[in-house]
């Protein structure tokens, strides 16, 4: 089992491409309404909101237990509606020595898709695969979707 992996998921989202890529582009502190029961809270280090180095600390919760991540804005990518968040402090840091964070939406026709992308290098061979978080991010853009299509 290497260390170093990619994991990635794909799910279909209601709301329009444009308005979920500028919640996580431009106001991603929005998703602590959005999503109150996994995201207590989401701060703004450095830099401002929607710009390339901002520095974010999001308070997230995971089975009951509070995590914390420190993420710089890696890219933000207007045209193919991405943005890249590499952590550089917290709790994912006990168990990788690197992981970025890539949410990507798609256009496919009359669908709309979101790919999350985890790349990591894991400290050991004993950690596992991020799964748990993965499947996280994808029940927090269910209920950005279902927030996004209400309004």
């Amino acid at each position: 089992m290497g260390l170093v992996g990619k994991l990635e998921a794909e799910i279909l989202i209601l709301a329009p491409a444009d308005k979920f890529h500028e919640v996580w582009g431009g106001r991603p502190h929005h998703m602590s309404s959005v999503s109150p029961g996994k995201i207590q809270k989401v701060d703004l280090h450095e830099g401002d909101w929607g710009t390339v180095g901002s520095v974010i600390e999001w308070s997230y919760v995971i089975d009951g237990k509070n995590h914390v991540a420190k993420e710089i804005v890696e890219a933000i990518d207007k045209e193919n509606k991405a943005v890249t968040f590499k952590v550089i402090e917290g709790d994912l840091l006990k168990e990788y020595k690197s992981f970025k964070a890539i949410v990507q939406t798609i256009s496919k026709g009359e669908t709309t898709w979101v790919r999350w992308t985890f790349e990591y290098e894991k400290l050991n061979k004993e950690i596992s695969t991020p799964v748990k978080l993965l499947g996280f991010v994808i029940h927090m853009n269910e209920e950005l979707d279902d927030h996004l299509i209400q309004a």
